[in-house]
Order: structure tokens, then C-alpha cells, then sequence
């Protein structure tokens, strides 16, 4: 892998395997979890209403960017309602009998939890609708004369599904969910506590500048604080005794070439293209990614969502244009591109 490929997935919030498994960063308690105030609040009364009627939890819809803790926020659901947690992914169920196995095997008031919840498959799709309402399904057994159907009731159980595009999830599924919450992305104070709390746990002596320095370079996104926290660590343990101060982080994230908010070198060779090619555009988004060597849905997905964030660039019914702050930021000037003018899309 060369080295742009590495520097660019360390700012991607999928995961990565480093980020898998009981990892010991992730939070175990709402009072732990730092941020999603609004969403922490409400969950906190539904979690405690629920416990005192000794019944499961309504089903709950998280959706929001990746990367900012809805597997995170799901687990800790469950062990606020003292449950059992089982994990799987929308792709994974490829067939009505694979959720049928999952729901067959929970236990009264567990949490399920489908990751991707927006790639369903249609047919596994509407086995889960009567498991949502009623809490049962019915199953064809054979084919043909013979065939024959059977209903299978199902402890009462909490389903939390996650999603990072909630416009692709069809309306009888949405409108099945009793709590619908958006995360939001975070604030760089809301990174620079995660970096804090995750170095205490690394045992990593990191000082609330140099907190703030590799926060406000991690895209508003947890996930990519605690990946960005490690690599420092390493140059600190190199360089300065193993101590993260404002200048260890600043030097040890240039080296990487992730600027001061956070853009890697495929965001500012996007950018870059954008403007040299096609006069900062309107660009097709296949375009661009032909262009930059990347898919259509990784720009639209990873890279798409923090630029428009900042400003920089701006979708219209012709395509992607770049915005002022962007030029301003790579330190260029405004081509006065007359598509710059179009109305952008909202």
C-alpha cells in the first residue's frame, strides 16, 4: 500500500482492524459517552421509563455520517436496559431464514442490533416487519401443494438499526421505529475530551493543547480522534518521551499531511483537480471519480460530506462546483468560472 493509499484511510471512518473487536476506547455507559447531548438526553428517559414498565425498549433508528458511535451507542442501550446484545450487519442477512435464526435465538428484552440497516435485502426486508409489530413470523416450509406455513412467535425484543443513508430506507421499515435519532458530527471540544479520556485509557500523557491539535484535524468524528491519537503516540514516544503536546501533534500530523482542518491529500488533490481541470466546475460526479481514482460512492460517502461541511465545495443540478473557502484555503485565487454563480442544491 503506498503511502497516499495509508494516509487516506486513516482519515476514513470505516472501519479499520484496528478498530474492531472489545475495543477498550469504546465507552460502556451513557455518562461515559461524551457528546450527542439531545440524543443522550431523550435515550436516558425512554432507557429508564422502559426499565420502570419492565418492558423492552420501543425500537430505535440511529443514522447520521459514519464513524461517530452508533455500534457504540447501541451496546451501551443494552447494558443501560441490563440485556444481551447481538450484532450483525444488513448485508450479512442475505436470506429469510438467516434473520429468521437471529430472532429465533434471542432472549426476552434483548437488543438486536443491524448494522448498514439500509441494504436489507426486499424479502428478508419484510420478514422483520411482523417481528417489529408483532413479535412473530411466519415461515413457508416446502414448495408447491405441500408447502405449508408456520408461526413462530418471538420473545419480545428491542431492534436498533443503524444507517448512514436514511433516505435509502423504504417508509414501512422507518415508520416502524418508535425512536428515531441523528448523530451529529462533533465539535473539536467534544474531540479534544474523547482524545483525553482515550489517552488516559492508553496510558498516553497528553496535554489539553495537544488534545485539541489532533481534535481539531479528526473531521468531526470520533473514530478517526482515537485513530489519529495512536499514530501521535508513536511520534511522541519517539520524539518527546512519549508525551503528546500541541508541537508533537502539529509536527506529527504535517509529517502525515493532514492539515489544520482535517483535509488529507486525496481531498486536496480533489480540490485541486476540480479547479486546474475544469475551472473549480460544475464536475459530474462520475467525472471526479474517474478523475481521482476513487469510486462514486467513497466521494459521496467519505470524502463529499466533510467538504461540503466546510464550504468548499457545493452541489448544483450540473454538477460539484468549488466554493471561495476552499480556494481560500489552498491559497489560490477564484478562476471566476461563470457556473460558480449556479444555484446550489439544498
Amino acid at each position: 500500500m503506498s503511502e497516499m493509499d495509508y494516509e487516506s484511510r486513516l482519515l476514513s471512518a470505516d472501519y479499520l482492524p484496528e478498530d474492531e473487536g472489545d475495543n477498550p476506547l469504546r465507552p460502556r455507559t451513557l455518562a461515559e459517552y461524551v457528546g450527542q447531548e439531545k440524543v443522550k438526553s431523550n435515550l436516558s428517559v425512554y432507557i429508564s421509563a422502559a426499565r420502570l414498565r419492565n418492558e423492552p425498549l420501543d425500537h430505535v433508528l440511529l443514522y447520521g455520517p459514519p464513524g461517530l458511535g452508533k455500534t457504540t451507542l447501541s451496546s451501551i442501550i443494552a447494558t443501560e436496559m441490563g440485556v444481551n446484545f447481538r450484532i450483525t450487519s444488513g448485508p450479512a442477512l442475505e436470506r429469510p431464514g438467516d434473520l429468521a435464526a437471529m430472532l429465533t435465538n434471542l432472549e426476552q428484552g434483548d437488543v438486536l442490533f443491524i448494522d448498514e440497516i439500509h441494504r436489507l435485502p426486499r424479502t428478508v426486508e419484510e420478514i422483520l416487519y411482523p417481528a417489529m409489530e408483532d413479535f412473530a413470523i411466519d415461515l413457508i416450509n416446502g414448495k408447491g401443494q405441500g408447502a405449508s406455513s408456520i408461526h413462530l412467535p418471538l420473545p419480545k425484543f428491542t431492534l436498533i438499526g443503524a444507517t448512514t443513508r436514511a433516505g435509502q430506507l423504504s417508509a414501512p421499515l422507518r415508520d416502524r421505529f418508535g425512536v428515531i435519532c441523528r448523530l451529529e458530527m462533533y465539535t473539536p471540544e467534544e474531540l479534544a475530551s474523547i482524545v483525553r479520556r482515550s489517552a488516559g485509557i492508553l496510558q498516553i500523557a497528553c496535554d489539553t493543547d495537544g488534545a485539541l491539535e489532533i481534535a481539531s484535524r479528526s473531521r468531526g468524528t470520533p473514530r478517526i480522534a482515537n485513530r489519529l491519537l495512536k499514530r501521535v503516540r508513536d511520534f511522541a514516544q519517539v520524539m518527546n518521551n512519549g508525551a503528546i503536546t500541541a508541537e508533537v501533534a502539529q509536527e506529527a500530523l504535517d509529517r502525515m499531511e493532514i492539515d489544520e482542518l482535517g483535509l488529507d491529500m486525496i481531498d486536496r488533490r480533489m480540490l485541486a483537480a476540480m479547479i486546474q481541470h475544469y475551472g473549480g466546475g460544475p464536475v459530474g460526479l462520475d467525472t471526479l471519480a474517474a478523475m481521482i481514482g476513487e469510486e462514486s460512492i467513497t466521494i459521496e460517502d467519505v470524502y463529499e460530506p466533510y467538504l461540503m461541511q466546510l464550504g468548499f465545495i457545493g452541489r448544483t443540478p450540473r454538477g460539484r462546483v468549488v466554493l471561495p473557502a476552499a480556494y481560500e484555503h489552498l491559497g489560490l485565487k477564484p478562476a471566476g468560472n461563470p457556473y460558480q454563480q449556479t444555484t446550489l442544491d439544498v
